[in-house]
């Protein structure tokens, strides 16, 4: 048995293996595949039981654990993921147009690449930095990595073409 005590002024909804966290304005919810596992709300806390403890369920636990103080932490402050664009033989653009990321003359290629911006994450291009925010670390990472992949070098050498957008920073929660 886990016990994942909730700070003052927020709340957990619990809904089979959907677990909500609302506080400071926000709401942020992550649905869990927990086999074994039990989601309760006693009081002020959320706790995970566990039908077996044997070694699987209680890694399984821990790290479902990591994942709720995450939500936790997502609802007190935003996660931001700073990424630099590096060019040296043509010079792209960076644009953002709805929910994805757009980035113009990669390598000079005529075809602009795209990026697929996760729901609930904000991507802001300041000059030669894109900065990543939200309030769920998992959607800004995944929208980091799919920036971060759609500027990657293909079918060249890497040790010379060293353009991209790279993560360069990571918001770091106490």
């Amino acid at each position: 048995m886990r016990r994942i005590e909730l700070p003052q002024g927020m709340d957990a909804q619990i809904d089979g293996a959907k677990v909500t966290v609302k506080g400071n304005g926000r709401e942020v919810s992550k649905t869990f595949s927990a086999e074994g596992v039990s989601f309760s709300k006693e009081g002020n806390a959320i706790v995970l039981t566990a039908v077996h403890l044997s070694n699987r369920e209680v890694a399984r636990m821990n790290a479902i654990v990591s994942h709720v103080e995450n939500l936790i932490k997502g609802t007190k402050k935003d996660y931001e993921y700073k990424m630099g664009i590096v060019f040296s033989h043509f010079p792209m653009t960076v644009n953002v147009k709805e929910s994805v990321v757009e980035i113009n003359n990669f390598l000079g290629e005529k075809k602009s690449r795209r990026a697929k911006i996760v729901k609930g994450t904000k991507v802001m291009v300041k000059g030669k930095e894109v900065v990543v925010t939200g309030s769920n670390k998992e959607h800004v990472g995944q929208t980091a990595a799919n920036i971060e992949g759609a500027a990657r070098v293909i079918g060249r050498d890497k040790r010379v073409f060293q353009d991209g957008i790279f993560i360069v920073s990571k918001s770091k929660h106490e």
